[in-house]
């Protein structure tokens, strides 16, 4: 069957949106962890133009039992759109904005479609989208919704599955389904798209779905707290969190992470910094003036210098780019990293941090992280040269411990970047046996012969 795949699923499509060689096709055998040498493989890529064109391959692929691997933007951290045979079902070509209703706040768009497409058309119309993961150039809202992606301003706003309403998917064997829709309530029956929502392809392919929006905020502020060491930033953060001040992001760099990336900060920096703690606030200018005052009163104790504030749009749109290119930052140390997107009570963050650090010198590797201080979520990183076999097993062994950590300090193996294939040897420690066991059982009540993105997120007997 394999030699006349290409051939009998251009029969369903077009010759053009069947692809078996050249650049598009080695694109669509890798994510963003290409760099870690992680590549699949795959007999071709299909590029449907609607639900339509998925539902019949995916009926294709069901009834001849062949492997499928749904793809977005191709910038998951985690293998998850990495192929093990079979087709590659890209969404790029579903990128319509199918509706977009200001005055009800709320959109419909395809899959396709990029999350700072959504971010602009949103904040043309006064409205804002805050779901905000990393490479919003290049992700997509399916690839956002189907890793439940979260970013900086999670800690007030929630993941991308707070802000979908409604999701039209394709489950096998090619069914159409649609759940929930332009919609704030919905109890009527079991949550199917919230069942959707973070399965990383595993269960069906969401091909379009709801969002909800909220009206922009008229200003925001952001204020920048250096601290000597770890726990003393830690100390800010949770006098932050006990103030009852509710920032819309708190994020946090540790000491490697600073080096790394304060050669670009935009404003004044102590050398000395060991540990930075960020806070925003979004409101009325009322609102924003009283929240930053509070905030910088709250991260002055035990700061190295008055807190800074940023106030003015263009700086805070330069700061937040800045923030964004810490983790390029971190990479060009040494040209790669290994770094994993754990999470912790937040309690936990400065025991983290410090452990962090602690195995990469058992593994003679540096070792920094940075990330949603607020969420316990941090990026645990260490870094390698690609190209030396050595550093990149110790790396691996790094990792590993790193999961081992969150477990142990009560957190979990994934904070936003999802499970894929790298981490479902540690799913069953994370997870534990009756949620490994209703979770296969899921799987195959949606996906009974096992071919949606095999070997991925959901651990099978």
């Amino acid at each position: 069957m394999n030699g006349n795949l290409a051939t009998e699923l251009a029969k369903l499509l077009t010759p053009g949106q069947v692809v078996t060689v050249g650049p598009e096709m080695r694109a669509a055998l890798q994510d963003g962890t290409g760099n870690r040498g992680i590549r699949g493989t795959a007999d071709a890529l299909v590029l449907p133009e609607d639900s339509a064109q998925v539902s019949e391959v995916l009926g294709w692929c069901y009834e001849h039992g062949v492997p499928l691997t749904v793809r977005g933007g191709g910038t998951g951290l985690a293998g998850g759109a990495v192929p093990d045979g079979g087709v590659v079902l890209s969404l790029e070509r579903l990128d319509r904005i199918l509706s977009i209703d200001p005055e009800l706040w709320r959109m419909n768009v395809e899959s396709g479609v990029r999350t700072a497409t959504v971010h602009r058309i949103a904040l043309e119309n006064g409205l804002m989208f805050p779901p905000d993961p990393g490479a919003s150039e290049q992700s997509t809202i399916g690839g956002n919704i189907a890793t439940n992606a979260g970013g900086p301003h999670a800690f007030r706003y929630g993941v991308t599955g707070s802000w979908v309403t409604g999701i039209e998917a394709v489950v096998p064997p090619g069914e159409i389904l649609t759940t929930g829709g332009p919609l704030r309530k919905n109890v009527a029956s079991l949550d199917l798209a919230d069942l959707m929502i973070g399965s990383e392809g595993t269960l069906g392919i969401v091909t379009s779905a709801w969002l909800r929006l909220v009206p922009a905020p008229e200003e925001r502020g952001v204020v920048v707290g250096f601290y000597a060491d770890t726990r003393t930033g830690c100390d800010a953060i949770g006098m932050i969190m006990g103030s009852g001040i509710q920032p819309t992001a708190l994020e946090f760099l540790d000491r490697g992470a600073l080096e790394s990336s304060l050669g670009s900060f935009p404003s004044a920096a102590p050398d000395e910094a060991g540990f930075a703690v960020i806070a925003e606030a979004d409101g009325t200018a009322e609102e924003v003036s009283g929240a930053v005052a509070n905030l910088k009163e709250a991260m002055a104790e035990g700061a190295l210098l008055p807190p800074a504030t940023i106030t003015d749009h263009v700086e805070i749109r330069n700061f937040w780019a800045w923030r964004d290119g810490v983790s390029i930052a971190v990479t060009a140390q040494r040209g790669g990293k290994i770094s994993e997107d754990v999470v912790v009570p937040v309690e936990s963050l400065a025991e983290a941090v410090e452990e962090t650090i602690e195995i990469g010198r058992r593994h003679d590797l540096p070792a920094c992280s940075w990330g949603h201080a607020g969420d316990g979520n941090l990026h645990s990183s260490f870094l390698v040269d690609l190209d030396n076999a050595d550093q990149m097993r110790r790396g691996g062994v790094a990792a590993a411990e790193i999961f081992e950590m969150a477990i142990r300090l009560g957190g979990s193996i994934s904070g936003e970047h999802g499970i894929g294939s790298l981490k479902t040897g540690h799913v069953e420690a994370a997870l534990g046996p009756v949620a490994i066991r209703l979770q296969a059982e899921i799987k195959k009540v949606f996906d009974p012969k096992l071919l949606l993105n095999p070997g991925k997120k959901i651990l099978l007997p």
